[in-house]
């Protein structure tokens, strides 16, 4: 299949490393002018070299601003007033026991996981919908609909950007603009790395820390292995092309088949 987005305006929140920047760098490929995010202009900057080196005729766009606060999400608007695909990949995630878990790190997670993105979508949907055209995508997790011991926290935030999704599909509903979530599955990113270090023997070398965690906290994983950022960019891509216009409203899965149920 052949995906083209020439034409068409994306940003992607938090991409300016990991599955972020897989998938601006999967955006790019397709001929769509995308908007490269992070806090700072360095990074953002940085991260746009970085696609370029795979995508040397990437149109880039850097948008350097702190998106889980209002005064960022004015920032990103005031680059990219509208876009036609925006993809809510930011996020933050760490294991701590649940009862140590306070109020202030609850509210953090749902200020960062979960209102970042409804506060973007409600600033980018009505000109979609307006276009009569447009991509929504959330990046959810595994954790959504198996809830790690280890992070409930953060597998309750991803399990509401489900409900958000769902939500905002119903809103734009007949409007030809398609709203979806990514069930990401246990996917190899350098802050993947530091979290699996922080549950098994820093002394391992990567692949044996790797198969280690495999076996003690994801043993329900089909693949037995990380997913690669890249791996998750390709079903963004397709979802963000109009090959995909009869599927809005879903939870897609690109987890290695970990989570062992049929979703609804």
């Amino acid at each position: 299949m052949a995906i083209d987005l020439s034409g068409r305006t994306a940003l992607v929140t938090g991409s300016t490393q990991g599955i972020g920047m897989a998938i601006a760098a999967g955006l790019a490929s397709a001929g769509a002018r995308v908007g490269v995010n992070g806090r700072s202009n360095r990074g953002v900057v940085r991260a746009m070299e970085t696609i370029r080196q795979d995508v040397p005729d990437a149109d880039l766009v850097a948008v350097a601003a702190d998106v889980t606060t209002e005064e960022g999400v004015a920032t990103a608007l005031g680059v990219l007033p509208a876009v036609d695909i925006l993809i809510n990949n930011l996020g933050i995630f760490g294991a701590q026991p649940a009862l140590e878990i306070d109020d202030a790190e609850w509210r953090r997670y749902f200020e960062v996981n979960v209102l970042t993105a409804i506060r973007l979508t409600r600033s980018y949907l009505p000109g979609m919908i307006d276009a009569g055209w447009g991509r929504v995508q959330y990046i959810a997790s595994d954790s959504a609909v198996a809830i790690p011991a280890e992070m409930i926290h953060y597998g309750v935030s991803k399990t509401a950007l489900l409900g958000v999704s769902r939500g905002f599909a119903k809103e734009a509903a007949g409007t030809g603009v398609t709203v979806n979530s990514i069930i990401a599955g246990p996917t190899h990113t350098g802050g993947v790395e530091d979290f699996v270090y922080q549950l098994v023997d820093k002394d391992l070398g990567w692949e044996d820390a790797q198969r280690q965690f495999m076996r003690d906290h994801r043993p329900q994983s089909l693949l037995q292995r990380l997913i690669e950022p890249r791996e998750i960019a390709n079903m963004v891509t397709y979802l963000a092309s109009p090959l995909a216009s009869a599927t809005t409203g879903a939870a897609v899965r690109v987890d290695g088949g970990y989570v062992d149920a049929i979703l609804p």
